[in-house]
């Protein structure tokens, strides 16, 4: 067998899936026709607010309140560094509101002192339903950028298998955005599975990186969302950055931007109806 590049090793390596309890587990909803799916994605900023004070409990409110099914979150922080106080903040949520979680590291890094854990910074799913599968997989990086990742769960919502794709592109390059965008197409185009491609994409309805993304899927607020759908900043909205991306066997039936000012970003809540 061909050995495993140390890229892919590394890629696995920053991969977590954690399981609640027996008894969360046995409170996700049944499977009952008809019930909406919740999906919330948001940029949480390493649970800094826009007072620039950490504070996880806050963004787990949000959450909380939202009613979300299945979440995902960007730049979250595990062990990352004093500036989260060296939290798993993947696994803070998921105890704190009983939903399992995958976590995909895009920053990997060693420890400060051996035996401590691996500082890594990246993106979080959390879920209701179990995570049958999860992998992430490397964007495209220009030297001298930051690594960004494409994590994709599998998850089994109410007897259909639902791909939910969890992404935070560059902030930086159009250039290096749009191979990127280009990275998501490959890796997901093609299968018949319901899927959700959601994140911070940090670009605009009308450049060419998103026109590549809404060729393959639908924007949600464009079908059901009212007013602009601006997420960034957070104390005075200007602009839409924050996506909700799907296939057309998933019925959009409504899209909302929340209001808080627990991070830098506005998340973004739609829900849906699975066939």
């Amino acid at each position: 067998m061909r050995k495993l590049s140390r890229r892919l090793l590394v890629a696995l390596a920053g991969v977590l899936v954690l399981t609640p309890t027996a008894a969360s587990a046995e409170s996700a909803p049944s499977d009952l026709p008809g019930r909406p799916l919740n999906v919330l994605t948001y940029n949480i900023h390493h649970g800094a607010g826009t007072d620039g004070v950490v504070d996880l409990e806050r963004i787990a409110q949000v959450i909380e309140k939202s009613d979300a099914d299945v979440i995902g979150l960007q730049e979250v922080d595990r062990h990352w560094s004093e500036r989260s106080g060296w939290v798993d903040q993947a696994t803070w949520f998921a105890e704190r509101l009983k939903l399992h979680v995958a976590y995909a590291a895009n920053l990997d890094l060693d420890p400060l002192n051996p035996g401590e854990p691996r500082r890594q910074y990246g993106t979080a799913v959390l879920s209701r339903y179990p995570i049958r599968d999860f992998e992430n997989t490397y964007l495209p990086k220009y030297p001298g950028q930051e690594q960004r990742g494409l994590a994709v769960a599998t998850i089994k919502v109410r007897g259909e298998t639902l791909r939910f794709a969890n992404t935070h592109l560059t902030h930086n390059n159009n250039a290096e955005r749009l191979e990127q965008a280009n990275k998501v197409v490959e890796v997901l185009a093609g299968s018949r599975r319901p899927t959700l491609l959601l994140g911070d994409l940090n670009a605009r309805p009308d450049t060419p990186e998103m026109k590549t993304l809404t060729a393959k899927w639908t924007d949600t607020w464009t079908e059901v969302g009212v007013g602009p759908g601006y997420t960034i900043e957070a104390t005075n909205p200007t602009a839409r950055i924050d996506y909700i991306l799907h296939t057309p066997t998933l019925r959009p039936k409504s899209a909302a931007v929340l209001t808080t000012l627990a991070s830098d970003h506005l998340p973004v809540l739609a829900s849906f109806s699975v066939r």
